[in-house]
């Protein structure tokens, strides 16, 4: 009974390791090939936007 739990944990285990790297592969596929060459505009407008925001948390600098 022990060896049945063992091998479902095992099984389960491999599946979700091969579907989380499965993912990741596809995405970084997906950025190189579809991405477009406008990712660092993206970026940079981004940055841009953000830049007169205050942080949140922490402690002060005195």
């Amino acid at each position: 009974m022990i060896s049945y739990f063992l091998d479902f944990f095992l099984v389960a285990a491999c599946v979700i390791g091969i579907t989380a790297v499965n993912g990741i592969v596809t995405n970084g596929i997906g950025e190189k090939w579809f991405g477009g060459k406008r990712h660092s505009h993206i970026f940079d407008q981004s940055k841009r936007i953000q830049s007169g925001w205050s942080q949140v948390g922490g402690n002060k600098k005195r």
